[in-house]
């Protein structure tokens, strides 16, 4: 059994046009998740799926791997299927999809996504969650909400905070859905030839098509944040996370 990293990565962006080539620190934005998912433990092959020459070839420059598919995929997801299938994965291998916009990503992360497929029976898809702690980010849309049940599983993925606290002195925590997944290539199959969903399609999160459709979704908390990068102020925030991190980490 193979575990491939595929990181899809468009070039086209409705709010941040080529974000994928953009410098941070020094290194454009797909090097540093290349290169973070690399150092993941039970990673055998990281690869990138793009539908643009420009990223191919940025890729190919710092000795990295990448793939081209079409530009007709509706999500990254789809992207990651097609790239699996071109680089002919068996039905029972594990692929991680990593978003190509999480610089600060922790490689220990992808070691534990992939855990429940390892380790439990009847799981095809998991993906992470951390709790919360800057206030903004419970409210802000750009920030994924999930909730889960009792034994892990997604109940629902939001832009909006869930759960929503009716009495404000109750206190709880939220969860912030990082967009890391590990599913079986047989999964993937079956994931995209499912019909986009209606959820799907009114938050612009591709997750809840497997949930619409009656898949579970088997939620890993991770005590490893990974900020993305979503508009060009994003970067100096990056790059202060960076600046104050040990050299090891970077």
């Amino acid at each position: 059994m193979k575990i491939v990293v595929i990181i899809p990565a468009r070039y086209a962006s409705t709010r941040f046009d080529g974000k994928a080539l953009v410098s941070i620190a020094g290194k454009s934005m797909i090097q540093r998740v290349y290169e973070r998912s690399v150092k993941a433990q039970r990673v055998s092959k990281v690869v990138v799926a793009t539908d643009d020459l420009r990223i191919i070839e940025a890729v190919e420059k710092f000795g990295g791997k990448a793939i081209m598919t079409s530009d007709k995929n509706r999500t990254g997801t789809d992207r990651v299927a097609e790239a699996a299938e071109k680089l002919g994965l068996e039905l029972n291998d594990i692929v991680i999809n990593v978003q190509g916009d999480q610089p600060l990503l922790d490689p220990r992360c992808l070691d534990q996504v992939v855990d429940p497929l390892l380790t439990e029976s009847n799981i095809d898809i998991s993906t992470l969650a951390v709790k919360i702690f800057n206030e903004r980010e419970k409210t802000d849309p750009k920030d994924i909400k999930v909730t889960f049940d009792n034994k892990g599983f997604a109940l629902y993925f939001s832009r909006s905070t869930i759960p929503f606290g009716r009495d404000g002195s109750f206190k709880y925590d939220v969860f912030k859905h990082l967009g890391v997944y590990a599913y079986t290539r047989r999964f993937l199959e079956v994931f995209r030839h499912l019909p986009s969903g209606r959820l799907e399609e009114i938050e612009k999160l591709e997750q809840l098509r497997a949930l619409e459709h009656g898949y579970r979704i088997r939620v890993v908390q991770t005590p490893y944040d990974s900020p993305e990068v979503d508009l060009p102020i994003d970067i100096e925030r990056i790059e202060k996370i960076l600046e104050n991190m040990p050299d090891a980490l970077k």
